[in-house]
């Protein structure tokens, strides 16, 4: 009997490949068609048990992708003769979130860095233009993330052509050239319909997305469009907040550190997305799906500390505007990043 079932696989590992995937692009449709009305503890109760069960399985390619840490044939290395960049990012869901965004762009000016913030344009919440403003003023970035947010934008191509036209009227008005989908979910042709300079809604690895397809590169690259267009695309590289302490409810940063390390000495761009909406500040105690602040600051004063002259804290459109300069018109070899690695940086639980 056994051998006869694994004959029959054998012979038909293509069809069941297929009616798998058919299977789980229908689950997908129905969780987030019933999501708005699960309650929060249950949605947390099965993603946690799934997470678990997807860390076990992909113990091997996850935090790090070992694949994914070669240099394209066009790097040439970062600015200022850094080691690697290093670009925040954060992605804005709810109103929780947007009312939080100032104080979390107050903690990373505090410690010298800047961000970009990616807001929802026709969403749950309106975001005032004098936010908008006040984060250009302070040389944060503005993104747009998604159309509305509802796990919608890819189910068809009508669909996704009558969202990107509204899209692209919110990057006009917002002067943006960034986009991050919802759910990390991406279709790199469907894309071009945006007009953007780069997206970032892919990444070097993360077994916990649904759409679960490694970008396989922890460097931006280059997505060719028709007519010669096309844009960059900036993977993710550090593992989700939301991912590493709402469902993994880890208890600390150290899978950051780890992964950051690694990244760095390959010289790759450790690029972060993390979630005010999930954060607590002002020694608030953390509710149901949420994390102390301190998680993310002390993550920023260990790079400050450990890294300090050898990253790029750069804007996405900075890292985006810099590769596709190298890509489409090279120039004579950059001066070679500092290749040392720092003896106290080898553990990543020191601080």
């Amino acid at each position: 009997m056994k051998n006869t079932l694994l004959g029959f696989v054998r012979a038909h590992w293509f069809l069941i490949a297929a009616i798998s995937g058919v299977v789980w692009l229908v689950s997908l449709r129905v969780y987030y068609l019933l999501k708005p009305w699960l309650p929060l503890a249950l949605r947390l109760m099965m993603r946690r048990r799934w997470s678990r069960r997807m860390r076990a399985r992909h113990s091997g390619d996850w935090p790090i992708l070992e694949s994914a840490g070669y240099p394209p044939a066009w790097f040439k290395g970062w600015p200022q003769n850094r080691r690697f960049p290093f670009v925040l990012t954060h992605d804005v869901e709810l109103q929780k979130g947007l009312d939080r965004v100032k104080q979390l762009a107050e903690a990373e000016m505090s410690l010298g860095f800047r961000s970009s913030f990616n807001f929802i344009p026709e969403g749950t919440y309106k975001v005032p233009a004098d936010l908008r403003k006040w984060l250009e003023e302070k040389g944060f970035e503005v993104g747009v993330h998604d159309h509305r947010h509802d796990g919608k934008l890819y189910k068809s191509r009508a669909t996704f052509v009558e969202s990107a036209a509204r899209i692209n009227y919110f990057l006009r008005k917002w002067n943006a050239c960034g986009f991050r989908s919802g759910f990390m979910f991406h279709n790199l042709e469907w894309l071009e319909d945006l007009n953007l300079k780069y997206d970032a809604s892919t990444f070097d690895t993360d077994p916990f997305e649904p759409q679960s397809d490694n970008a396989n590169t922890i460097f931006p690259f280059w997505h060719a469009g028709k007519n010669n267009g096309g844009y960059m695309e900036l993977p993710y590289t550090l593992v989700q907040d939301s991912t590493l302490f709402v469902m993994l409810e880890e208890q600390s940063n150290a899978i950051w550190k780890q992964k950051l390390h690694w990244v760095a000495s390959r010289g790759g761009m450790a690029l972060s997305n993390s979630h005010p909406d999930y954060m607590t500040f002002d020694g608030q105690k953390p509710q149901l799906g949420e994390f102390p602040l301190h998680h993310y600051t002390e993550f920023l004063c260990w790079v400050k500390k450990n890294y300090e002259g050898e990253y790029w804290n750069a804007l996405p459109r900075e890292v985006a505007a810099f590769c596709r300069q190298q890509i489409l018109h090279p120039q004579p070899d950059l001066p070679a990043a500092k290749s040392e690695v720092k003896s106290d940086v080898l553990d990543p639980q020191s601080a």
